[in-house]
């Protein structure tokens, strides 16, 4: 075991022991792994991100999902009346692949709108902060934390592309009739090892009671366990409160409440990626591998309605990219004559890449939940060309 693995290892371990029981919950256990400040996944320079990494995104597979976001942007900027600025708040930019895309787009297609954009990057990790600064070095934009921007002073669009999936979370588990929270502990060898106990907040009952399911009428068998994100709520909360007026985008893996908490789905939906493999074992490879769980869009959209964040709309990735003028693209690859081997090969492979992004059971069948602050009745009307059907 390598000296870093062996640093988190005895981070988590340590405040294992400083906790009178003896225990944290799944949640910090999580966010030590991911965000530990010196030894995290997500805080060193141990995050492998691209086709031959851990995991890739839609940004991977080339600028087209980049430039439709932008150009679904650009009409968000004229439904607001043009402002200027107009802050376009990416949280959680990966390597900047997306930031660089969207801004060369708008630069070269709509530079009225780029003229007018305050391009706002949050990011946690202080290893991806610095890759995304050496890539976007050339753009028009800054680095914020949320502490920074003031309340009520957003006026344009948050965004953000598979993070919610990334945030620790509350792990629960039916015993006996009742909800137990899932805690992790040291064996006796010194490894981390599971324990079950009374919840460590009401907030985890009271959020089934916000996503419309009755724990007692399901009658959830003995074992069944599944994950609830309260930070993602949090989260929440806290962009709500920096929005005066604009939209919330946000694009990610995940079901309705329903589907989420459905009695087949009795192990939940936690995942490690570590090389491109995927399991579901959280304490192996600690430190170098990603773990994630899908979003519950309910749960975003009932306590975004508390917050006073109205739903505007909510699709799948496929439809939304399709409707953004994606078909357009792929039937424009269809036609084009192209003979050299090379140019043929470049062909497929973009084709291939287009096909990945709408894929129903893949990256297509990721859900895109927009919604919204402080419109006008009339604003709120005016119909988003990513929430449209598509042209067939």
């Amino acid at each position: 075991m390598d000296d870093f693995n062996l640093g988190l290892r005895g981070a988590i371990a340590n405040q294992i022991t400083s906790h009178p029981q003896g225990r944290i919950t799944f949640a910090e256990f999580m966010n030590l792994a991911l965000y530990h400040p010196e030894h995290g996944y997500y805080s060193t320079n141990q995050v492998n991100i691209g086709s031959q990494g851990d995991f890739f995104t839609s940004p991977h597979l080339g600028a087209d999902f980049g430039e439709l976001l932008a150009g679904q942007f650009c009409q968000m900027w004229e439904i607001l009346g043009c402002p200027v600025p107009f802050s376009l708040v990416e949280m959680g930019a990966g390597q900047g692949i997306l930031a660089g895309d969207i801004l060369r787009y708008l630069h070269k297609h709509h530079f009225e709108f780029f003229s007018a954009l305050d391009y706002i990057i949050v990011e946690k990790s202080s290893a991806l902060r610095l890759e995304q600064q050496q890539r976007l070095s050339n753009f028009p934009l800054r680095w914020c934390e949320w502490e920074e921007i003031p309340a009520n002073s957003l006026v344009g669009c948050c965004f953000s592309n598979e993070l919610v999936d990334a945030f620790p979370v509350h792990q629960v588990i039916w015993e006996q009739g009742e909800l137990k929270e899932i805690y992790v502990t040291l064996g006796k060898e010194g490894e981390f090892v599971e324990v079950t106990g009374e919840a460590s907040t009401n907030r985890l009952v009271e959020y089934f009671d916000l996503v419309g399911i009755d724990l007692a009428k399901n009658a959830y068998p003995e074992g069944y366990r599944t994950e609830i994100n309260l930070l993602a709520l949090d989260w929440l909360s806290m962009i709500a409160d920096k929005i005066q007026r604009g939209y919330l985008l946000t694009i990610d893996y995940g079901y309705p409440a329903h589907r989420y908490y459905s009695l087949g789905r009795s192990q939940g939906t936690l995942q490690c990626y570590y090389r491109h493999s995927h399991h579901n074992d959280p304490y192996i490879n600690i430190g170098h591998q990603d773990i994630t769980a899908h979003v519950d869009f309910t749960g975003l959209e009932k306590w975004g309605e508390l917050c006073g964040l109205r739903r505007l709309g909510f699709t799948q990735q496929g439809l939304f990219l399709m409707a953004l003028g994606l078909g357009d693209r792929i039937s424009a690859i269809s036609d084009s004559n192209g003979s050299d081997y090379q140019d043929i090969q470049k062909v497929l492979q973009r084709r291939d890449s287009l096909h990945q992004m709408i894929n129903p059971m893949g990256l297509g069948g990721f859900g895109v939940l927009l919604q919204c602050r402080g419109l006008t009745d009339e604003e709120i009307t005016q119909p988003l060309q990513g929430f449209t059907i598509p042209k067939r």
